[in-house]
């Protein structure tokens, strides 16, 4: 009888495993397969059916098949190199067995003469005569061939035949696990167990069957076990008390009187949301996200007043300085004169810093803005309440955690982000925080016009850029690469560079990666102060920075970027009241998913929505910043197919929150989907 409940097995070492040595599991292990569970999800492409036995003279050129034969004579040559050949036949016709790199002995021992042998492998033709080069399928028992074969995505090293062995190892031995669901929830996947949709996971008639109950429940249960780990942060945090925040709306109105827009509802709604969390007594832990250009940071400035007059101390941090001193400019606009706020840079003086730092200690200094620098060590708040997080959505849970834990129980959190996502992949990445959304664009900002051109138009577009400078407008003008490369066919950034610096003499400058902070910093800002009309860049600028005088952005080689890519670049234009443009070039042999997203783009200027279908086509690991944010990526479930069991997970755990149930009971499918220890760590 198998052991129940023994999940350490699924869980041991790949060793554990017949004939997986030290070798193959380093080969594994570069494929981020670290133990016996990891190797069940690697499915199965296709398969190989050696069932169908057939005759020689029946025999496909380049179809693997099975046959049976009869070895009748060896030729074993005495030059170097030669392969060793073996003539064998069957009642229909001969066939030779051709060995590279084999011994005598191996061959002789593997097709002993005039035995019947099943082999199977792939039929090639050599001077008028069938042959098999290789056969590694080849035994006296045909019962040990005569099989159905998965195909896998195999890594180099290690043969379809050893891997299949191994997979049929792990579903043979598979323990029998308690279920961890309810009953109504098994009904909705016809109360098979967790063991039995393994094994149809793997079976060769179900490749691919994402519609089936099998391969619903186990996406339902990796889902669950994400969405476990959220609710037990979110109970953390919501179990912290705090001192409340009490402030009035006068503060709120000062700065609201100075605007020369109104809010939008949805700036309202968030900002109330906000000032609730402020409010209460217990922590806050809050998201705020926002389309491109949406208002978000006039939310949190806003927010961080009325903490400032309830007493605390507010840090902002953004993920560039020059980003950081743009919201540290718009609070010099807004706050009144009385509020004492520092912008902390790498390239303040010695003795500024020590004073900034020596204010923050003593509360002198009521807000600080700057990098992640704001979080060192060194800097010690007397009363740190409040901590405004700008672009950070490559921070994963369990940094998220960290820092709200290093703010003290006293200090609220809110993380902004710009990148609009469809509200399942919301769940999954966010799903430990509490969120509110901003879609309205305010009233005074004009959408952007979205073009396509074809680059052999490059004159029309040149002329257009000249307009666009006689009227005072500046340009970003965007590639996808630095240098030319052989193998992509790419305009670099500093070809383009050399090309538009000819046309327009001193009025170009030039920002990629391999450019360093400082440098980048200086040329931003001097495009800032239009020091420069044409700014020709990688995608580096697509961060939040604020450029009104930015009207027109033109993207080189659209078709290369993801949809949400595009959409913030576009995003980097249209920041003050002229009407701004967007021009996406490409090459006149677009793919028809490239010209999907250049029309969707040009007939939306909504991130929600064009995220969502950036999610379609390209899938959830592929959205903006997401695949390198070191957030896991789902093995089975996917945001947009499997929508109905998002919903149905997020019912779920507000069921396990509403009546308080254990979650003891889905210990074994935290352990198994590596989420028990981000519990047993943070919670």
């Amino acid at each position: 009888m198998k052991n129940k409940n023994n999940y350490d097995y699924l869980l041991a070492d790949l060793t554990k495993l017949n004939g997986v040595g030290k070798k193959t599991m380093e080969i594994l292990k570069k494929k981020k397969v670290n133990n016996i569970f990891d190797l069940l999800w690697r499915l199965p492409k296709s398969y190989t059916d050696r069932t169908l036995v057939s005759k020689i003279c029946d025999l496909q050129i380049g179809v693997i098949q099975t046959i049976r034969i009869v070895p009748l004579k060896y030729q074993f040559p005495r030059v170097r190199n030669l392969p060793n050949r073996v003539n064998c036949i069957d009642e229909t016709g001969t066939i030779d067995c051709i060995f590279f790199n084999s011994h005598e002995g191996y061959v002789r021992k593997i097709l002993p003469l005039n035995e019947e042998i099943t082999i199977s492998g792939k039929i090639s033709n050599y001077k008028g005569r069938y042959q098999i080069t290789n056969p590694t399928y080849i035994s006296q028992d045909s019962s040990l061939i005569e099989n159905i074969d998965n195909k896998y995505s195999l890594t180099e090293g290690i043969t379809e035949k050893t891997y299949n062995k191994i997979i049929n190892q792990i579903l043979k031995n598979l323990p029998i696990l308690t279920e961890w669901h309810d009953k109504d929830i098994l009904k909705t996947f016809n109360n098979e167990s967790w063991n039995e949709f393994i094994i149809k996971l793997h079976d060769p008639k179900n490749i691919e069957n994402f519609k089936s109950d099998f391969y619903k429940r186990l996406a339902y249960d990796e889902i669950l076990a994400s969405f476990l780990v959220n609710s037990e942060i979110r109970k953390k945090i919501k179990k912290i008390k705090k001192v409340s925040k009490n402030f009035s709306g006068n503060a709120h109105n000062n700065i609201i009187s100075k605007l020369d827009f109104t809010l939008t509802s949805d700036q309202k709604i968030s900002l109330n949301d906000i000032n609730k969390d402020l409010n209460s007594k217990s922590k806050m832990f809050r998201l705020l996200q926002g389309d491109v250009g949406s208002g978000k940071t006039i939310v949190a400035l806003i927010s961080s007043l009325s903490v400032v007059t309830s007493g605390f101390q507010v840090a902002l941090m953004a993920p560039t300085e020059i980003l950081a001193r743009q919201h540290y400019s718009l609070a010099k606009e807004l706050f009144p004169k009385n509020i004492k706020f520092e912008l902390l840079s790498s390239k303040s003086e010695n003795s500024e810093k020590k004073r900034i730092v020596k204010g923050l200690e003593n509360n002198e200094i009521q807000m600080v803005f700057g990098t992640h620098a704001i979080f060192q060590k060194k800097i010690i708040f007397a009363n740190l309440g409040y901590i405004i997080i700008d672009e950070q959505h490559k921070f994963g849970v369990r940094q998220r955690k960290l820092l709200s834990d290093k703010g003290g129980d006293n200090c609220d959190v809110l993380l902004m982000s710009a990148t609009p996502i469809p509200r399942t992949l919301t769940m999954s990445v966010y799903g430990d925080m509490d969120v509110s959304i901003i879609k309205e664009k305010p009233s005074n900002r004009k959408e952007v016009k979205t073009y396509s051109k074809l680059e052999n138009k490059i004159d029309d577009v040149i002329n257009f850029v000249k307009k666009e400078i006689k009227e005072g407008n500046q340009i970003f003008w965007v590639c996808p690469l630095i240098e030319e490369s052989k193998k992509l066919d790419h305009q670099s950034s500093i070809t383009k560079y050399k090309f538009l610096n000819e046309i327009f003499p001193n009025k170009v400058a030039l920002l990629h990666g391999k450019i360093d902070n400082e440098e980048k910093e200086e040329i931003l800002n001097k495009f800032l102060n239009k020091k420069y009309s044409i700014l020709v860049s990688t995608t580096i600028i697509e961060v939040g920075i604020d450029f009104p005088n930015a009207n027109v952005i033109i993207i080189e080689n659209a078709n290369k970027f993801g949809l949400s890519q595009l959409h913030q670049l576009r995003g980097r234009v249209g920041r003050g009241t002229k009407q701004a443009s967007c021009i996406l070039m490409f090459k006149s042999n677009l793919s028809v998913n490239a010209k999907k997203r250049i029309n969707i783009l040009k007939n939306s200027n909504d991130g929600f929505e064009i995220s969502e279908e950036d999610m379609k086509l390209r899938g959830f690991g592929d959205l903006l910043g997401f695949k390198q944010s070191g957030i896991k990526n789902f093995r089975l479930a996917d945001p947009i197919q499997n929508e109905d069991l998002f919903l149905m997970a997020e019912k779920q755990i507000k069921k396990i929150e509403l009546e308080n149930i254990d979650i003891k009971k889905y210990k074994a499918l935290l352990k198994l989907y590596d989420q028990a220890d981000i519990i047993n760590d943070m919670v």
